[in-house]
């Protein structure tokens, strides 16, 4: 049986069948960021025997294929983050109170599809120049790094939105054990040659730019700019991944 924190990791980051034992303490909300890495892995380690049963199916096909599945596993969590967040982002004209505003309306703008049929159109691409090259490191790398960035974000980044989810993990986030943890976590990606460390590379690039422009525009982050990071983390790392290896 898995401890409590890693099944609200999860119930969260997936759309696995998970039962918590019951409702949650807000400590232990906070620990299960100590298993989004882990989560990711996991996630990456599906779409790999995915890989494995589709064989010699066509590259594109099977790109098609894994990228669905991807997204649904997550249940397209953070490309609604993406959406909200594309959406304010230009609504909201520099202003930080309206930007905030947009970022909670639930309507998607144009602007929000654009950007989402662009990111998934950059990561089939990527995956279709991976499939000819053998895709098990980016399948690997870009699930487990993109939820790595979220406990990295939250631990360094203030959180600017009042209530949810998103507020009870950075209130309660374990600082000392965590850094070990995602430390612990890049030296193992390390491990993979130079895949990993392009991998790092790409992801610490996403979120040193993102996070500069979330601090500058919002004085710190939201769920939605997290999920927005995980996302085009993931779409830097394979899209580093497609260029240079």
């Amino acid at each position: 049986m898995l401890p409590t924190p890693a099944l609200i990791a999860l119930q969260f980051l997936t759309r696995l069948p998970v039962r918590l034992p019951g409702m949650p303490e807000p400590e232990q909300i906070g620990r299960s960021l100590l298993w989004y890495p882990l989560v990711g892995v996991l996630l990456g380690g599906l779409l790999l025997a995915l890989h494995g049963l589709l064989g010699e199916t066509p590259a594109l096909l099977q790109a098609a294929i894994l990228l669905a599945v991807w997204v649904g596993l997550s249940g397209g969590l953070h490309l609604d983050g993406l959406a909200d967040t594309a959406d304010a982002w230009i609504g909201g004209h520099g202003d930080r109170q309206r930007t905030l505003e947009i970022m909670k309306d639930p309507r998607s703008g144009p602007i929000a599809v654009v950007v989402l049929l662009l990111v998934l159109l950059l990561k089939f691409a990527a995956l279709v120049v991976l499939l000819g090259q053998g895709a098990w490191a980016g399948l690997l790398l870009a699930p487990s790094l993109g939820r790595a960035l979220l406990p990295l974000l939250l631990l360094t980044t203030p959180y600017v939105r009042a209530g949810g989810l998103g507020a009870a993990l950075a209130a309660h986030l374990p600082r000392q054990p965590l850094p070990w943890v995602l430390a612990s976590h890049g030296l193992a990606m390390l491990l993979l040659g130079w895949s990993g460390l392009l991998a790092l590379g790409a992801a610490a690039l996403a979120f040193w730019l993102l996070r500069r422009a979330f601090l500058a525009r919002l004085g710190g982050t939201t769920g939605d700019t997290a999920g927005a990071l995980l996302e085009l983390g993931e779409c830097a790392v394979l899209l580093a991944l497609a260029l240079l290896v």
